[in-house]
């Protein structure tokens, strides 16, 4: 994992998470989430959630920041690390669902933002099955 000739850690990304987790947008639930996706080139990108009265439209870290990296013309991923404190945060179906796009075989870590409670999974570990759309052959 490099940028700009140096190594990226898992740690490193930890802190990127932590860090942008500062601004995520929850007064519902009060679940903040940070994200740091790492791409194959180096580059980092991160996100946080950000809520909304309508629930439905509430987007996640993970997406928040699969959706930077694309807007920046990356979509080869490496890693990406998701913090949160209380509960595990393990990525939401629909997150899952837009890495199967991306990255079926991102590593996913999830951590509370010092490091701790640390799990790192597969992406096939979290979603052995995801939805592929097939093209008519009508």
């Amino acid at each position: 994992m490099k940028e700009m000739g140096t190594m990226i850690s898992t740690e490193e990304l930890i802190k990127r998470a932590a860090a942008v987790r500062a601004n995520a947008y929850a007064p519902y639930s009060k679940y903040k989430v940070g994200a740091a996706l790492l791409a194959k080139d180096g580059r980092i990108f991160c996100g946080c959630n950000m809520e909304n009265a309508s629930y439905g439209l509430t987007i996640c870290a993970e997406r928040n920041a699969i959706t930077t990296a694309i807007a920046e013309g990356c979509r080869d991923f490496e890693q990406i690390v998701i913090v949160a404190e209380g509960e595990r945060p393990v990525p939401c179906g629909a997150c899952l669902q837009v890495m199967s796009e991306f990255a079926p075989e991102i590593r996913v870590t999830v951590a509370a933002p010092d490091g701790t409670n640390r799990t790192d999974y597969t992406f096939m570990d979290l979603m052995p099955q995801q939805f592929i759309l097939r093209k008519n052959e009508n």
